[in-house]
């Protein structure tokens, strides 16, 4: 099997975690934030040493990618790549709005088996980045950068239910007006909840080039840079 790293810093939430094997055998999380320049060094540093002590070596170190915190993600690619390179490991990227669908799943089961999932993250105002998936995290819609009114998923909730979920969506429900839009509180994204995402990259050899990587919110500016200027 797999020994990871786990690192997710997109929201105020900073959170690390090894799984091996399958399991979460150690997990970090500081939810007073935002502290990630404080708290994830530390936070990684007791993770190597538990690892280190136990003789387990790591295999690669899975990062949340975004959309999320200009600076909470900085942070967290910035130390996985810093990992990743002095220890000669893998880099898995681990998309944020995918990750918050992990313990939608892993914890209510009342859902519909016809129901989509929508997780959001805050932007401004009324707008979020938001993506729609089914119960099996089959992509319905991409990433977008909604600015939610009454008719912003109405295409989608005249057909079945949709819950919506993540830090961006407790704004947006007194818009979303419609009796097949459900609201789910307290989903953060977690390092503790990626390793079902982490380990299916692992294994099927989805890998990022550790030297230019980027989260989310720099893929355009890094689409038209040459990589000698970056």
């Amino acid at each position: 099997m797999s020994c990871i790293l786990h690192i997710e810093t997109s929201t105020d939430v900073c959170s690390v975690a090894v799984t091996q094997d399958g399991a979460c055998i150690f997990s970090k999380e500081d939810h007073e934030g935002p502290n990630h320049a404080v708290n994830l060094g530390v936070f990684v540093d007791e993770a190597m040493s538990f690892t280190d002590n136990h003789a387990i070596p790591f295999d690669a170190v899975a990062v949340s990618s975004g959309p999320g915190s200009y600076t909470g993600l900085r942070i967290g690619v910035s130390t996985a790549k810093g990992v990743c390179y002095g220890r000669d490991l893998k880099l898995i990227a681990v998309p944020t709005l995918e990750l918050l669908c992990v313990p939608v799943l892993l914890n209510h089961e009342e859902i519909e088996p016809d129901a989509l999932l929508c997780p959001m993250i805050d932007a401004r105002r009324m707008e979020v980045y938001a993506q729609l998936f089914d119960r099996s995290l089959h992509e319905v819609r991409p990433i977008q950068a909604d600015v939610v009114d009454s008719d912003t998923y109405r295409e989608y909730l005249d057909k079945q239910p949709v819950y919506f979920f993540g830090n961006g969506a407790g704004k947006c429900m007194e818009a979303i007006n419609h009796p097949n839009a459900h609201y789910i509180e307290g989903i953060e994204p977690l390092a503790k909840h990626m390793l079902p995402l982490a380990e299916r990259r692992f294994f099927d050899e989805r890998f990022e080039d550790v030297a230019y990587f980027v989260p989310f919110y720099l893929k355009d500016f890094v689409a038209k840079t040459p990589k000698k200027l970056l």
